[in-house]
């Protein structure tokens, strides 16, 4: 199931991590939520290929660890969220659909 593109307006801040938002419901290890907001990734389908780190033309991602996670154990973050130039590469790249790139 890919990214909930109304994921603002159905879950809640709940934390922050490296200077972008977290949304809810955040249950570590097993749910660890959406990070990011224009530039949001769904952790919990995320499947750590790596494929919008390489595609990304202004490095918006880096890789994160998620220690026991079902899915993976490492995810992408969008660390550097404010350089999105809203390409959409690693959005309509993503194989599992778990990225959501709204304007700021």
């Amino acid at each position: 199931m890919p990214i909930d593109p109304d994921f603002q307006k159905s879950r809640k801040v709940v934390s922050q991590h490296q200077g972008h938002n977290v949304w809810g419901p955040v249950e570590p290890p097993t749910k660890l939520g959406i990070h990011g907001t224009n530039v949001a990734v769904d952790w919990d389908i995320c499947t750590g290929d790596g494929v919008c780190i390489e595609v990304c033309p202004v490095s918006v991602f880096e890789w994160a660890d998620a220690p026991g996670h079902p899915t993976s154990e490492k995810k992408s973050d969008p660390a550097r969220e404010k350089d999105c130039i809203q390409c959409l590469a690693c959005e309509t790249s993503c194989p599992a659909q778990a990225i959501k790139i709204t304007p700021p």
